[in-house]
């Protein structure tokens, strides 16, 4: 694609970046068939190629409007693009660029900017989130059918065990997760401590920093991932192998640091440590297959449907890991349709933008439920949480059905 870049973007880090990502497309169009927003809304603007004319245009000078902004903003960053695309376009960090662009230059009305705000403080501080929280499930039962399914009853977490083995490993406990499902990170520490890995925390990290950088406050998201890194490095440098990660949402941001911090000199090389030492869960485990294997005990549970989170299979590039360690646990995994496809959650998008994010939950529960499953697996609480809004199937962590197995329950 040529390109012409504006003066005020030449020489620049983000024009460059932008230029040699938009000269990498070639106009194929290979993407509208596997986004889901085009095929909801059928408007090539709410395509990658639609948005990326948009953001050229922006970068070659033109003033972007409120139009703009919302096409943007109605992409779900699922990533899907980028496993199509036969060019190899980095849509995903092009749109980063782009969205700070317009931002800057569109702005946000009073309203707009309020539930942003409300968004990354509410969501993103453990504390605010989990009282309130809590308050909600207090008086869950007596609140109205629709408002008392977007409350999740409380649950409570299993032993964690206390560590004991040589071999040491970092989880991020992450923001609204241990809230509501608080058993998934203790399913994973033991499971691990099966293998013989003990699983800690890091106290002084905190959000991952995904939801600020969504929601187009780059600086917020930037601090965070400079808190967790200055976290987390000490116990690496003591001997930690690799920080864990169960929502794979806060993976792909976590793993996209060094990334991110690229030109800050204090931390550049930092960041790229800390993302080379970022592992999901299922790839941790998938290199335990073996010692795995002779653990499991008949599950329960059965037949399931998995769902593989955008942030997985498109983000994070990770495909099968989590199929073949469920299939070894003695699972039978249900055929599933459009598995490429987002669900419709990708962090407060469903809140955001409720009616897309409704559609694609019913296209993804209507493939899910197709094979008559007993249960629904998947690997990122936000899916999770936004699936069993719609269903009364049970929605869980895959990770939690393997712990079940281990634990011959």
């Amino acid at each position: 694609m040529q390109t012409h870049l504006a003066d005020s973007f030449r020489n620049t880090p983000d024009g460059e970046v932008a230029e040699r990502i938009l000269r990498n497309c070639v106009h194929c169009g290979f993407c509208l068939a596997t986004c889901p927003t085009y095929q909801v809304l059928g408007n090539e603007l709410d395509s990658p190629r639609g948005r990326i004319y948009l953001m050229k245009q922006v970068f070659e000078g033109a003033t972007p409007t409120a139009k703009t902004q919302l096409h943007l903003d109605r992409c779900l960053t699922c990533r899907n693009c980028e496993t199509t695309c036969p060019s190899g376009v980095e849509y995903g960090k092009l749109l980063d660029i782009g969205r700070h662009v317009v931002e800057e230059k569109v702005g946000r009305s009073v309203a707009e900017t309020a539930v942003r705000a409300g968004l990354r403080t509410g969501l993103g501080t453990p504390l605010i989130f989990n009282g309130a929280l809590k308050l909600g499930q207090s008086v869950r039962g007596l609140m109205p059918g629709f408002v008392k399914a977007k409350i999740p009853p409380a649950e409570h977490a299993g032993a964690w065990p206390a560590p004991r083995h040589a071999r040491r490993m970092l989880v991020l406990e992450g923001c609204v997760q241990p809230g509501l499902k608080p058993n998934i990170n203790a399913a994973t520490a033991r499971v691990l401590d099966r293998v013989g890995i003990s699983l800690v925390a890091a106290d002084e990290a905190g959000c991952c920093g995904a939801l600020a950088h969504h929601l187009n406050d780059s600086e917020a998201g930037l601090a965070a991932a400079r808190r967790n890194i200055d976290a987390w490095l000490p116990h690496l440098d003591a001997g930690a192998e690799a920080i864990v990660m169960t929502a794979s949402g806060c993976g792909v941001m976590v793993k996209d640091y060094g990334w991110l911090l690229r030109n800050d000199a204090a931390y550049a090389e930092k960041a790229a440590r800390v993302s080379a030492a970022t592992k999901d869960v299922s790839e941790i485990l998938v290199a335990e297959r073996d010692a795995l294997k002779g653990l499991a005990a008949k599950p329960a549970t059965q037949r399931i449907a998995y769902h593989p989170p955008c942030t997985l299979q498109h983000g994070q590039k990770l495909t099968g890991g989590v199929e073949a360690l469920l299939t070894d646990a003695g699972f039978e995994l249900t055929p599933v349709a459009e598995k490429h496809l987002c669900c419709g959650s990708a962090g407060t998008y469903s809140i955001l933008q409720p009616e897309i994010a409704d559609q694609l939950k019913t296209r993804k529960l209507g493939n899910l439920e197709a094979g008559a499953p007993e249960l629904i697996a998947t690997a990122n609480i936000g899916c999770l949480t936004h699936l069993q809004s719609g269903t009364a199937t049970p929605v869980r962590h895959w990770v939690e059905l393997l712990d079940a197995v281990l634990a011959g329950s």
